[in-house]
């Protein structure tokens, strides 16, 4: 037999307040004394768990890019902004990224066609080849 979940809808509220202070999912986790993994189960099964988390991380992202704004305009001593960056990147891949993804496609969105053809083309002597 499973055991009993944990979960408690007041969990909603203090993962939003945590996204509020800029904390990463592994730090909701930790937080409230369960791992990553259980946090992904709850939100599996409770959709309004899955709606605050949606939230706390997309406030957490905001937490996080207040700050950088701030530092750029000398708000925060000793501000790295490399490590800024390398957080952001790692934090937040879908907006904060070097690489842009390009795909190609066919028409209605299937393989690119090629068509491939040789022809044979008959070059008489020339006059001047004795061979």
């Amino acid at each position: 037999m499973a055991r009993p979940t944990d979960y408690d809808q007041s969990y909603c509220d203090a993962v939003i307040k945590l996204g509020r202070e800029g904390a990463s999912k592994a730090e909701m986790a930790y937080a409230l004394g369960t791992s990553r993994q259980t946090i992904d189960n709850w939100c599996a099964a409770h959709p309004e768990f899955f709606d605050a988390v949606k939230e706390a991380v997309s406030v957490s992202q905001g937490w996080w890019e207040s700050k950088g704004r701030e530092a750029t305009f000398g708000g925060v001593p000793n501000f790295n902004a490399t490590s800024f960056i390398f957080n952001m990147k790692n934090r937040f891949p879908a907006d904060w990224r070097d690489k842009q993804d390009h795909e190609l496609t066919g028409a209605q969105g299937g393989p690119i066609k090629t068509d491939s053809r040789f022809e044979i083309v008959l070059v008489p002597p020339d006059k001047g080849d004795e061979g």
